[in-house]
């Protein structure tokens, strides 16, 4: 653990980022190995710290500051790059043993493969897990450039350990598992169509929900600072919208944020993605 504050989420002092005294812990991921467009998901951990240290602390909708029940930012996962199995298991390892230790984990990516393997522990901590999934593609591929672990194929990998819904699809590669979990796919355009949309998302989780966000569900206008960007995407109050509905209906128990690749003079993307992380533990911790 470093000493230093400024290594701390939120800017924390070191004793509510005392990991022994923390309810949450914050677990930067800098893995990107599997991208395939613009590169860069390995800095935006760093860059979601950093910025989040300009954050306010008091949440106006819950009407308290969520940082008081202490949020302890843990070293990088190291990468490896020989074999994407073998940086499954050390994501796996690491994050049984926060979620053993009792915390609310958040992680921060790095590319979004690393999400299978934050659901595997997540389930094996939390009965009747489901994933709610929000991301501007379907990540549904079995396999991809000769990996069953590329980030293109993440959601076949959870689909194969939990139930999920995905929210905000506007990208499509049109294979046999988008036509297998059709129903489970939610288009940007169904969600601001559909009047029940949110009943449908809630009917469709389980009631401990793992969230995972790619930072590519904002539209570029938002979040430009991301690998694949696509026109068309979501607002800062409609991505608020789908987490609150969850939180009121559901047990958010741990989730990530991934694919920011930070940009220069583009700050006001890092700080975005801060403010997300920081709602989802609000949210999550301390929504019920």
């Amino acid at each position: 653990m470093y000493d230093s504050v400024s290594f701390n989420f939120l800017g924390l002092s070191n004793e509510l980022a005392d990991y022994h005294k923390a309810g949450v812990a914050i677990l930067p991921i800098p893995y990107e190995l599997t991208l395939t467009y613009e590169p860069g998901a390995r800095n935006g951990p760093q860059a979601i710290i950093s910025a989040s240290r300009h954050l306010e602390t008091y949440d106006e909708t819950l009407e308290l500051d969520p940082s008081s029940v202490g949020i302890a930012t843990l070293p990088e996962i190291e990468q490896v790059v020989s074999s994407p199995k073998e940086m499954q298991d050390i994501i796996y390892k690491k994050s049984m043993k926060i979620l053993d230790d009792g915390k609310f984990l958040l992680s921060l990516g790095g590319e979004h493969s690393i999400t299978i393997a934050l659901v595997k522990g997540h389930k094996e901590k939390y009965n009747n897990l489901s994933v709610l999934h929000i991301d501007a593609h379907t990540d549904l591929r079995d396999s991809y450039q000769g990996s069953r672990f590329s980030h293109a194929c993440v959601m076949a990998r959870v689909a194969e350990m939990a139930p999920f819904i995905t929210v905000g699809v506007r990208s499509f590669s049109n294979d046999d598992n988008e036509r297998k979990y059709s129903d489970r796919i939610i288009k940007i355009s169904e969600y601001r169509k559909n009047p029940d949309i949110f009943e449908k998302i809630i009917a469709n989780l389980s009631e401990n929900v793992y969230i995972t966000v790619d930072l590519d569900s904002f539209d570029p206008s938002v979040m430009p600072a991301v690998g694949t960007p696509e026109p068309g995407g979501l607002n800062w109050e409609e991505m608020m919208s789908i987490i609150n509905a969850t939180a009121l209906k559901k047990r958010i128990v741990g989730g990530d944020i991934v694919e920011l690749s930070p940009r220069i003079g583009l700050t006001y993307a890092d700080f975005t993605a801060a403010k997300l992380a920081y709602k989802i533990i609000a949210k999550g911790f301390l929504g019920e």
